[in-house]
């Protein structure tokens, strides 16, 4: 792993917030910087405000913690760059990639589901699975997959697969509808998807 992706690591929060996304991150890091700047505002603007004892103790207090947090995102890094390979669940996708190859849509699609309850984010697992779901006749969930995954930075490396897919869907859809059209398309979020 990079060094320079460390660095995130040393402001509160910052690294699940960049790396991940993650808004349940961000009150610690807003509350770490309001922290940072009263103890700044309090030490060189108005010293006499509060006893200089205090300042420094409070200052003190606040290096421990930062230190603390700061190990502690160190340690949990790789966890949240790349999920799937610090689990302790063996990685599935290669045996998700042969079931899909073979047209064993139901294995590809339980495996894929395993794959996201640990990477939710997994741009080749979510391009899978919407196959699947294309593959299975469930068209509108496929286009709600491809839809989501559009919307995620990690994808941009993959917008060329993305295309694909969302022609073949825009085909599949095209075909539906010149057909019968009695048949409905079950639409799901990618929340549900990875719930199920």
């Amino acid at each position: 792993m990079e060094t320079r992706k460390y660095l995130t690591c040393l402001w509160p929060g910052l690294s699940e917030l960049w790396w991940r996304g993650r808004l349940s991150a961000l009150p610690s890091a807003i509350g770490f910087a309001l922290l940072l700047n009263g103890l700044i505002i309090l030490r060189y603007h108005y010293p006499y405000w509060i006893s200089p004892f205090l300042v420094r103790s409070a200052g003190w207090i606040t290096f421990a913690a930062w230190l603390v947090w700061t190990i502690r995102g160190f340690r949990e890094l790789p966890e949240i760059l790349t999920p799937r390979d610090v689990s302790e669940e063996p990685d599935r996708f290669v045996e998700a990639h042969t079931a899909y190859l073979r047209g064993q849509w139901q294995v590809a699609e339980t495996l894929l589901l395993g794959i996201l309850s640990i990477e939710p984010r997994d741009p080749p697992a979510l391009l899978l699975l919407s196959g699947v779901y294309r593959h299975t006749r469930r068209v509108g969930s496929a286009a709600a997959l491809i839809r989501e995954l559009q919307r995620l930075d990690v994808a941009t490396a993959w917008e060329l697969e993305l295309q694909a897919e969302q022609r073949r869907i825009e085909r599949d859809l095209e075909q539906e509808s010149e057909g019968d059209g009695s048949e409905t398309t079950e639409i799901r979020t990618a929340a549900d998807l990875t719930a199920a």
